[in-house]
């Protein structure tokens, strides 16, 4: 039983959390939650950008919420999307000049408002529930693994 009641809690601040971070991204930027994560994993891909397909890979999510995401983005001037050098068929995605300001403006608030959420935790509480998330990160790897060697 105390498994699931973890499990619960786990959940529960995790959709507090991302309820919270979505309203205000919205409010604040008039910009999704997906919006902001495609930005932001552009903005760690400078360069040549990504495809659609590392995005996805990356978000964890289809090719057509991608382009969905990527279309929004892309007419509000946040994104382009160019012929890549290494596969004419392919297409990457990159933030555009003012996309980039624009996500540097959000990241920053963004950050503010985790730590925000978070300040009503003694540092030495935050860093032993970081500590103690990584080990049941491990813990469900682990479990993944031994469930896909019984396949």
């Amino acid at each position: 039983m105390l498994n699931v009641r973890l499990w619960l809690r786990v959940l529960t601040c995790s959709n507090l959390i991302e309820a919270e971070v979505r309203a205000r991204l919205r409010t604040r930027f008039a910009m999704t939650l997906p919006q902001f994560d495609l930005m932001a994993q552009l903005d760690r891909a400078p360069g040549e950008g990504l495809t659609m397909g590392e995005l996805g890979n990356r978000m964890m999510v289809s090719a057509g919420n991608i382009t969905g995401i990527t279309d929004r983005l892309e007419r509000d001037g946040h994104v382009v999307r160019v012929r890549s050098s290494a596969d004419r068929r392919s297409q990457n995605v990159r933030l555009t000049d003012s996309g980039r300001e624009v996500f540097a403006v959000m990241a920053k608030a963004h950050e503010g408002w985790i730590t925000s959420m978070f300040a009503g935790m003694p540092v030495t509480a935050k860093e032993q529930l970081f500590e103690h998330m990584a080990d049941l990160k491990q813990a469900v790897l682990a479990d993944t693994c031994r469930a896909g060697a019984d396949d």
